[in-house]
């Protein structure tokens, strides 16, 4: 077990995402942030008035091989992440990545061969969804059996930004995958509240909102599954809806229903009578900040206690991810790879 005396040091890279999990870092009284990275000057010099005395860099090599630098937050443009949670691993570094983990099958192949090699290290991913107040409360009534046995899972990633893709970064590197960058959190959520894994998947996806733009990578994934305990599902990824971001949840067992209504509350059925109103679920969404995690990875690694979100629950989730952007693709069904 880890010396809970010790100050433990954290370098985050990229300052987009990465500056909300600076106050996470900070809430731990073990950990200390002591050095960022970006690339562009004007985040950099946004840092040095917020944070005097940090260390700051434009080169993330600088954190990932500072050997006085223990725990690294990686949240910089998808394409950089597998080298760099790499380059942390190999130099001793528990990671928490942003997600994606990384951009292909083989590139999580690689990281978890390294890990394998480095079993005291930690590694998870910012699966935030898991924060949710309304979703942590659904989760127990899935568990306590109040909702019977599950047979449809339905959620979509509504993102609502399109700018994001017509105008920022995901639309200029070499590859860019919505499934992995939002879908992803879906797809999670659903294995995680189930408590089982997803098979095979087929899905379409197209790029008509994003048409004409930079943006060269589908928009819009929609897929059905299979669970292993023979339950079906669905997710969409939606980054062009001309809606606010919000994430719509349908999940249907054989006692009782539960569905994520559009900017108001939960709705709990348990009554296939039209007379009888849903009971009205008002615990708070999506009431997670971008940093929630950050404070059970730290006692993760200070205190060996368990991980949230799991580096096991980080493969299950990409590999599903994995097989729902070749079957987008390919045009036929894909089975699940599942990492060893």
């Amino acid at each position: 077990m880890a010396d809970k005396t010790v100050t433990w040091n954290v370098g985050i890279i990229g300052l987009g995402v990465g500056w909300e999990h600076i106050q996470g870092f900070q809430a731990h009284p073990s950990c200390r942030v002591t050095a960022l990275c970006d690339f562009d000057a004007d985040k950099l010099q946004k840092a040095r008035s917020a944070f005097p005395g940090m260390r700051l860099t434009s080169e993330a090599k600088d954190i990932l091989t500072d050997k006085d630098i223990h725990v690294v937050s990686i949240a910089s443009y998808d394409n950089y992440h597998h080298e760099q949670i790499l380059l942390a691993l190999k130099n001793g570094k528990h990671v928490f990545a942003e997600k994606p983990l990384c951009l292909s099958e083989k590139e999580c192949q690689d990281i978890a061969d390294c890990l394998k090699a480095r079993p005291a290290l930690k590694l998870s991913s910012n699966l935030i969804l898991r924060k949710c107040p309304r979703f942590v409360w659904l989760r127990k009534k899935i568990r306590d059996n109040e909702m019977g046995e599950l047979y449809q899972l339905e959620g979509d990633y509504n993102y609502g930004r399109i700018e994001k893709v017509t105008q920022g970064w995901r639309g200029k590197i070499d590859f860019y995958s919505a499934v992995y960058g939002g879908g992803v959190h879906i797809i999670d959520l659903l294995m995680w509240l189930s408590g089982r894994n997803i098979t095979d998947v087929y899905a379409y996806g197209n790029k008509i909102s994003s048409q004409g733009s930079q943006f060269k990578y589908h928009d819009l994934v929609t897929c059905v599954f299979r669970f292993d305990s023979g339950a079906t599902g669905k997710m969409t990824v939606n980054f062009g809806c001309v809606c606010p971001h919000f994430h719509p949840l349908a999940i249907y067992g054989t006692r009782a229903a539960f569905f994520n209504a559009f900017r108001e509350y939960g709705l709990w059925s348990v009554s296939r009578d039209p007379s009888v109103e849903p009971q009205k679920v008002l615990e708070e969404y999506p009431g997670a900040r971008k940093g929630d995690l950050l404070f059970n990875f730290m006692e993760a690694v200070t205190k060996d206690v368990p991980l949230e979100v799991t580096t096991e629950d980080v493969f299950k989730a990409m590999a599903v991810c994995f097989a729902i952007e070749r079957s987008a693709h390919t045009g036929r069904a894909e089975q699940v790879n599942y990492f060893k």
